[in-house]
């Protein structure tokens, strides 16, 4: 059995949003760091300039990540 660490499942699992995101949306989300219970993302592709920025990255990026990180309080877009 392979353990993996925190922050490795976490950036699996932005991985696997960037991944849909990239396919349906033309964007994508990059794991750039965790801080204490702030995760630092860079959003990009379609992302940029997207009026739908927030949205994106508050409703599916913030919301997924705290379904299966309860203690990530919240997620910024440092790009």
């Amino acid at each position: 059995m392979v353990d993996t660490t925190y922050e490795e499942r976490l950036r699996a699992l932005i991985e696997k949003l960037s991944a849909y995101i990239e396919q349906y949306h033309g964007g994508k989300v990059e794991m750039v760091a965790v801080e204490g219970k702030v995760l630092k993302v860079r959003l990009g592709g379609a992302c940029l300039g997207c009026p739908l920025l927030p949205s994106t990255l508050h409703g599916w990026v913030e919301g997924t990540v705290r379904q299966f990180f309860p203690e990530i309080e919240r997620v910024v877009d440092v790009g």
